[in-house]
């Protein structure tokens, strides 16, 4: 049994990237950019008003002004500002040569015949000068960054409508266990319903990969070893969900070895998620998952992803936030890394969910992140301030 943390370095030392592709725009959303954006102009792109209001030389303040020219956006003034003149001018327009402030609307007082006086004999510039957001050749965006909506906006701006990005992981979720029917039965007897596919092609989705569901497949050598050759032959990742314990139908680990998989490591001393089997095979990798469905769930967050910030090349891993216990977390048993969910309250702490193990997979609909308590610790004080992953 191996540490988390030697768990971590293994899946690293693996892991490869995945090939790039060019899309749309307008689809890129949630892909892995992999290229550095910069723009191809200034902006501003030319000398604006910031406000609604009159464009003037700043010397004639406290003279009467004449409205030569109104400016809407969009629009290049015809004339320069001369002496005791001024243009009405709105807001993001050109500012026309020769103006050096804007005066606003509401410090303004209009005077018949087409002309206004400022009321005070000071303004603000209320100007965007060129460039003084962005100039050109300057880097927006770095390679390895997720394009999310913010990015999405730069990357219009620096006209970059075909970014080059990750292509998305091929994930194939797989099933095993007799046990096991679809959500849409009702058990009987012994049976359970299959929660943990579903809950890993969602967790895969917003992930930003693309999985494929195999079904559920009985415990037997020919019928996973079956399934496990196609999925293998179709995605680059498989997850599979039971079948990776120590009980006489925990087939996967010998199925794995004959379907070309080098097992690099089978079991990992984390609570839930003991009985974690990772392999690969030239450039195709697997993970065998615990049937318990909090263990698949947090697996799949503290290593799946692990494997899938490196495929695609990510800059950032999923960032933690601090927050203080608003109450004790406790253990009874310290032998390995434990993660226990936890839900951040109104006043800003976080405090552990009603938890009662491996199965509780309800238990999850009321946490908003887990926590980790390290190998020999039993409890984290009240008030403590701990790392929290958001699920």
């Amino acid at each position: 049994m191996i540490s988390y943390e030697q768990a971590v370095e293994i899946i690293r030392a693996n892991a490869l990237r995945l090939a790039t592709e060019v899309v749309e725009l307008s689809e890129s959303l949630n892909r892995v950019l992999q290229q550095d954006v910069v723009c191809d102009i200034d902006m501003p792109p030319f000398d604006k008003s910031a406000m609604d209001g009159y464009a003037c030389r700043s010397e004639d303040l406290e003279n009467i002004l004449e409205v030569v020219e109104i400016i809407p956006a969009g629009y290049q003034a015809r004339r320069p500002i001369g002496k005791n003149q001024c243009a009405k001018i709105m807001t993001g327009a050109m500012l026309p040569s020769g103006a050096d402030c804007v005066i606003i609307v509401e410090d303004a007082e209009e005077i018949s015949n087409g002309k206004i006086r400022a009321k005070g004999s000071k303004a603000a510039p209320n100007i965007c000068r060129k460039g003084e957001d962005v100039v050109s050749g300057q880097k927006l965006v770095s390679s390895g960054t997720r394009i999310t909506p913010k990015e999405i906006a730069t990357l219009a701006l620096a006209g970059c409508t075909n970014p080059l990005v990750s292509r998305r992981p091929r994930i194939g979720i797989v099933a095993t266990g007799d046990e096991i029917v679809e959500p849409y039965r009702v058990p009987s007897g012994t049976q359970i319903r299959n929660s943990n596919s579903y809950q890993l092609c969602a967790q895969s989705r917003r992930f930003g990969a693309e999985p494929s569901y195999y079904g559920i497949v009985s415990d037997t050598n020919e019928a996973i070893g079956r399934v496990v050759e196609k999925a293998k032959s179709e995605n680059d990742l498989i997850l599979l969900t039971g079948g990776v314990s120590m009980g006489d139908f925990d087939l996967v680990p010998s199925i794995l070895k004959e379907m070309g998989f080098q097992i690099l490591f089978e079991k990992v001393a984390i609570q839930p998620g003991k009985p974690t089997v990772f392999g690969r095979a030239a450039d195709r990798f697997v993970f065998g998952l615990p049937g318990n469905p909090v263990s698949s769930f947090i697996i799949f967050e503290i290593l799946v992803k692990e494997l899938l910030f490196c495929m695609l090349g990510l800059a950032k891993h999923d960032q933690t936030e601090r927050y203080p216990l608003a109450k004790a977390a406790r253990r009874q048993t310290t032998l390995r890394r434990a993660w226990i969910p936890v839900r951040v309250t109104e006043e800003g702490f976080v405090e552990p969910v009603e938890f009662h193990g491996s199965a509780h997979i309800t238990s999850l609909a009321s946490a908003d992140g887990i926590i980790t308590l390290p190998v020999g610790v039993s409890e984290i004080e009240k008030n403590t301030i701990v790392e929290v992953r958001r699920i």
